[in-house]
């Protein structure tokens, strides 16, 4: 059982790194955006890394023991695709023009930082100034902005289900490799943040709402782990709870997925598209080699 609440902790902690996000966009200038870049780029590493070198060969591990290696290695192939395809439908759910991981453009950013500038809408281009330090004019699409801000929280609390099923389950079958998919998802959470504060501080003017609502699409995390986990053990487990071998390959194989997917289509353009130069492939070649190092120096 002790296993079981450190797997929820760090799925927890991991979860609540869009707090950090909603914090930055209120205080980080647009220069130090860049460390998102390399920090992006760092957990799309780790996850790809971790992914295909240690994850997907555990499952078919975990496979092959009990359907034998033809049958194991078939179902250990459809497992990860089906992982890449629940990521694929749940991005169906989000129109591309609200996307939770669209990168919000240095205009925005600046009147989060400097009362006097205008604010800019998210919709047609209108701009009301900030007079003395006062709160943002509402009449500026304040329905439309806390709808996309809304909208925005939930899509991303949808994402992060699968993503917290995820890092629990790797952290219940090994806490280190946990800690390290915890990291790594905690770093690809902090753009999230920013993503959900922006428009709702848009339309409220209030910073504490927006981290609020930042915070809680991050909660979708340990509630997605704690569901998928109960789901599983009430489905699968035998008489003492304990979730059968083959079970735990076909979900291993599917996390591989989820992983690979996360990586690809939102971490590396996020990656790119807050940094410069070779800022994203710095961090992502860095994650790769920081897992390599932690999997090799946690052999028994």
């Amino acid at each position: 059982m002790n296993d079981v609440w450190i797997a929820f902790g760090l799925t927890l902690i991991a979860g609540m790194a869009t707090g950090i996000g909603s914090v930055m966009a209120f205080t980080a200038n647009r220069a130090n955006y860049r460390f998102l870049s390399v920090a992006t780029g760092l957990s799309a590493g780790v996850m790809l890394y971790v992914s295909f070198v240690e994850i997907f060969p555990r499952s078919a591990q975990f496979l092959s023991s009990y359907y034998g290696d033809s049958i194991g290695n078939w179902i250990n192939g459809a497992s990860f695709f089906g992982g890449v395809l629940l990521m694929g439908l749940i991005d169906k759910i989000v129109p591309s023009s609200q996307n939770p991981h669209e990168i919000h453009s240095e205009t925005e950013r600046r009147a989060l930082l400097d009362p006097s500038t205008p604010i800019q809408g998210l919709g047609p281009e209108r701009a009301t100034p900030l007079k003395d330090g006062a709160l943002p004019d509402h009449n500026i699409e304040h329905h439309e902005l806390m709808r996309v801000g809304l909208f925005t929280a939930l899509a991303i609390g949808i994402h992060n289900f699968p993503e917290g099923l995820a890092t629990f389950l790797s952290a219940l079958d090994d806490k280190n490799l946990g800690v390290a998919i915890a990291v790594a998802v905690a770093l690809h959470n902090i753009p999230e943040g920013i993503s959900v504060s922006i428009p709702i501080f848009y339309a409220t003017g209030n910073r504490k709402r927006a981290f609020l609502y930042s915070v809680l699409s991050g909660v979708a995390e340990p509630i997605g782990a704690g569901i998928g986990y109960l789901a599983i053990r009430f489905l699968f487990g035998d008489s003492t709870g304990v979730i059968p071998s083959e079970v735990m390959g076909m979900v291993f194989g599917a996390v591989a997925g989820i992983m690979v997917y996360i990586s690809l289509d939102e971490l590396l353009p996020t990656s790119r598209a807050y940094g410069k130069g070779h800022d994203s492939l710095y961090g992502l070649m860095g994650g790769m080699m920081l897992m390599a190092l932690s999997l090799l120096l946690m052999q028994k």
